[in-house]
C-alpha cells in the first residue's frame, strides 16, 4: 500500500477525477481528517455546485420508480423465487452534464406530472375508502335497529345519540333518573372483549345531562354525515367501496403502463446521475489554492505506475504526483487483502469480527477451513450433510448468476454439507439410527463395519465418546497452536521480539515441558528418564517466567485460562451428541406413534409425517447451534492467540454500475 498525492492544475482537475473513478484503483481520504497539516498552507475544497442539482434528479428519478415499482408486473411467491429475474442493462453514452440533464429533463416533463397527479388520486382513493371502512363498521353495529341514520344528533325536539360501551348498567341507572329519555341496546362479543352498543333517544331538555354521560362513558359514532337505515346505509357504502376499487385498477393499469414502458430508463437515468454526483460529491474532500487542488489517498503499490500514467496523461503534464511508504501509526493505511473466490463467504464472518489492521495476518482462509471442520464435526450426521449439500448445489445452480452473496454461500454450503456428510458416515449416523431401524429392522446394527489400518470404523459416539473427545481435545490442541504459531509471525515480522518471546513463545515452552509431566504422571503414556524429567521441569520453569515477564502475576491465570479454552472444544462431542441423539430419539417417537395405530397405512404415513417434520426441526437447530459454536471457537479461542483486528478495508473511488454499461467506441 503507498500513501498518494496529487496536486491537479484547477483546469484538469474534473478529468482527473472522472479518470479516477473509472480506473478504480485509488481510494481518496478526507484531507481536512487524514492529512490536516496540509491545510495550513491551502484551503479546504467545497462540494461542486453540480452535486445539489444531481440530488436533486436523483430524489425525483428515485420518487418516480418507488411508485412505479410497485405496480411492475412482476412474478410473485415461489415463482420469483425459483426464477429470479437479473436487472436488464441498458447500453448508454459517455455522455457530458449538460447532456444527461437536458435528457433527464425530457423524460421527466413527459411523464411525472402525470405519475405524480396518477399517485396523488390513488391516496385520495385509499383515504376515501378508510373512511367508508370506518363507516361500515359502525353502521354495522346498528343495523338491527330501527332507525334513521340522520336521525342521530339534535332536532328542536329530540337529541339522539349512538355508540358502544363495556359497561351498561351505570348507563341504565343515568337513563331511568331522566324525566324523558329512553335507551336501546345491544350486546355483542363475549368475556373480557364484552361491549354493547347503545342507542339513547331523549327530550332536547337532556341534552346537556346526555352529552355528559356520553362524554365519560360511551364511545360515540361519527356517523351523522349519512343517512337511511343501516343496512341500506350499508350496501350504499360497499357500492361506493366497490367503485373506488375499479378506479384504483384503472389507475394502477395505467401506472403499469408506465413501469413497463419506462421503469428501465428510469432506473438507469438514476445511475447516470448517481454517479455524476458522486464524482461531484468527492471534492469535499481535497484542499485547493488559487490555482491547483490538493488530492491525497492510497493504492496499491501494484497499481502505482498505471495510476502515475493515467494521472499524467489525463492532466496532459499539469500536475504532480508523489507517493510514498506508510508508517502503520499515524497513518492508520486501509487494508487490503485477496480473497480466493472459494472463501469469499468466510470474509463475512472476518467482517462481523473485525477487519484486520495493516500489515496484520489475514486469517480468513485459516478461519474458514476449520469452521467446516468443527461444522462438521458437531453437526455430525450423514443425512442432514446430504439435505444442506442438495440444498445448497442447487441454490449454487439456479441462483448463482443471480447474486453472488448467493453464490458465495451455496459454495460454502456445499462445503460444509459434505463435511457433515463425511463425519457422519464414520461416526454411524445418518438421521440418527434410521437405516438400521426402519431398513435393517435392527437399531444396534451399524451402517458399516470394517477395519482401516487397525482402527474400526465406524465410530460410534453415543458407545464411545471419549474417542470422539480425544479427536475434539486434539483438534482444539492444533488449533490453539496454529493460533500461536500466525502470532509469533506476526511478531517477528513487526520486530516485536520481547512480545515474541514473552507471551508467544512461552506457550510453546509450557506445552511441551507441562505435557512431558502430565504425560508421564498422570496419563501414564510415557516414561521419562531422568534427564528428560529434569528437562521438562527446565521448560516449565522457563515458561512460567516468561509469562510472568509479561504479564506480572496474572501470568498464573493465564496458564488456567489456556486449559479452559482447550477444554472449550469439548464442545465438539457435546453438540454432536445432542445432534445424533435427538435424532435417534426421533425416530423411536415417529416408530412408537406408528405401532400404536392399528391400521397399519394410517400409522405409517403419521410416522413419515412425523419424521419429516422432527428431521427438519433438528436440521434447523443443530445447524443453528454448530455454526455459532464454530464460529465462537474462531472468535474466542483462536483469534484470542493472535488476532487484534481495528482495521479499515481499502474501498477505491470507482464505478459500481447494475443497471448500465458504457457504449463501446468501435
Amino acid at each position: 500500500m503507498k500513501k498518494v498525492s496529487l496536486i491537479v492544475y484547477q483546469d484538469y482537475v474534473e478529468d482527473v477525477i472522472k479518470t479516477l473513478h473509472e480506473a478504480g484503483k485509488v481510494e481518496i481520504v478526507d484531507i481536512s481528517k487524514e492529512a490536516p497539516l496540509t491545510l495550513e498552507e491551502a484551503e479546504k475544497a467545497e462540494m461542486d455546485p453540480e452535486a445539489g442539482t444531481c440530488t436533486n434528479y436523483e430524489l425525483r428519478f428515485s420518487r418516480l420508480i418507488d411508485i412505479l415499482s410497485k405496480t411492475k408486473k412482476s412474478p410473485s411467491g415461489i415463482k420469483a423465487m425459483l426464477h429470479p429475474q437479473l436487472p436488464e442493462v441498458k447500453s448508454v453514452e459517455d455522455r457530458f452534464l449538460d447532456e444527461l440533464y437536458s435528457y433527464a429533463e425530457g423524460i421527466l416533463n413527459e411523464i411525472e406530472k402525470n405519475i405524480l397527479v396518477y399517485e396523488e388520486n390513488l391516496k385520495k382513493l385509499d383515504e376515501q375508502k378508510e373512511k367508508i371502512d370506518i363507516d361500515i363498521e359502525q353502521v354495522s353495529f346498528l343495523k338491527d335497529f330501527k332507525l334513521d341514520i340522520s336521525d342521530i344528533g339534535v332536532s328542536d325536539y329530540v337529541v339522539i345519540v349512538a355508540g358502544k360501551t363495556p359497561e351498561l348498567s351505570p348507563i341504565e341507572k343515568e337513563i331511568e333518573s331522566l324525566d324523558s329519555a329512553a335507551l336501546y341496546s345491544k350486546q355483542f362479543g363475549s368475556g373480557k372483549k364484552c361491549e354493547w352498543v347503545v342507542v339513547i333517544a331523549a327530550h332536547v331538555s337532556e341534552q346537556v345531562k346526555i352529552e355528559k354521560l356520553c362524554r365519560e362513558k360511551i364511545t360515540l359514532f361519527d356517523i351523522q354525515h349519512l343517512s337511511g337505515s343501516p343496512k341500506d346505509v350499508i350496501k350504499t357504502l360497499k357500492k361506493e367501496k366497490t367503485k373506488i376499487g375499479d378506479e384504483k385498477k384503472q389507475i394502477l393499469s395505467k401506472l403499469s403502463d408506465y413501469a413497463s414502458e419506462n421503469l428501465h430508463d428510469l432506473l438507469a437515468l438514476r445511475e447516470e446521475i448517481r454517479l455524476e454526483r458522486v464524482r461531484k460529491e468527492i471534492s469535499k474532500n481535497f484542499a485547493k489554492t488559487d490555482s491547483t487542488y490538493i488530492i491525497k489517498g492510497w493504492v496499491l503499490e501494484t497499481n502505482e505506475d498505471e495510476l502515475k500514467s493515467l494521472v499524467t496523461s489525463v492532466s496532459k503534464g499539469y500536475a504532480v504526483y508523489s507517493s510514498e511508504t506508510p508508517s502503520v501509526n499515524p497513518d492508520n493505511p486501509p487494508t487490503y487483502f485477496e480473497t480466493p473466490k472459494w472463501a469469499a463467504a468466510f470474509k463475512t464472518f472476518l467482517d462481523m469480527f473485525a477487519t484486520p489492521k495493516y500489515n496484520e495476518i489475514n486469517p480468513t482462509i485459516i478461519m474458514g477451513i476449520f469452521f467446516v471442520l468443527f461444522f462438521g464435526i458437531m453437526l455430525g450426521d450423514a443425512g442432514y450433510g446430504l439435505v444442506i449439500l442438495f440444498l445448497s448445489l442447487f441454490g449454487y445452480v439456479k441462483f448463482s448468476k443471480y447474486s453472488e452473496m448467493i453464490k458465495n454461500w451455496s459454495f460454502m454450503g456445499m462445503w460444509l454439507g459434505l463435511t457433515t456428510a463425511v463425519v457422519g458416515f464414520l461416526t454411524n449416523s445418518f438421521f440418527g439410527d434410521f437405516i438400521p431401524r426402519f431398513v435393517y429392522h435392527n437399531p444396534n446394527q451399524p451402517l458399516y463395519s470394517i477395519t482401516l489400518g487397525g482402527v474400526h470404523l465406524p465410530i460410534e459416539p453415543l458407545r464411545d465418546p471419549l474417542i470422539i473427545l480425544t479427536i475434539a481435545l486434539i483438534f482444539g490442541l492444533i488449533h490453539l497452536n496454529l493460533g500461536i504459531l500466525l502470532a509469533i509471525y506476526q511478531s517477528y515480522k513487526n520486530r516485536d521480539f520481547k512480545l515474541l518471546i514473552t507471551n508467544h513463545f512461552s506457550w510453546v515452552l509450557l506445552q511441551i515441558g507441562g505435557g512431558l509431566l502430565i504425560g508421564n504422571f498422570l496419563l501414564h503414556l510415557l516414561n521419562l528418564g531422568t534427564v528428560e524429567f529434569y528437562f521438562s521441569i527446565v521448560l516449565v520453569v522457563i515458561g512460567l517466567i516468561l509469562r510472568l515477564m509479561h504479564a506480572g502475576p496474572l501470568g498464573f491465570f493465564d496458564v488456567t485460562g489456556f486449559v479452559g479454552d482447550w477444554l472449550s472444544y469439548a464442545r465438539l462431542l457435546a453438540l454432536g451428541l445432542a445432534t445424533t441423539g435427538m435424532a435417534l430419539a426421533f425416530n423411536i417417537v415417529a416408530e412408537l406413534f406408528a405401532n400404536m395405530i392399528p391400521i397399519e397405512i394410517i400409522g405409517i404415513t403419521i410416522m413419515v409425517i412425523l419424521l419429516v417434520i422432527l428431521h427438519v426441526i433438528n436440521l434447523g437447530l443443530q445447524t443453528l447451534g454448530a455454526g455459532v459454536h464454530s464460529l465462537r471457537l474462531q472468535y474466542v479461542e483462536f483469534f484470542n492467540r493472535f488476532y487484534e483486528g481495528g482495521g479499515h478495508e481499502f474501498k477505491p473511488f470507482s464505478i459500481k454500475r447494475k443497471y448500465t454499461k458504457i457504449k463501446e467506441v468501435k
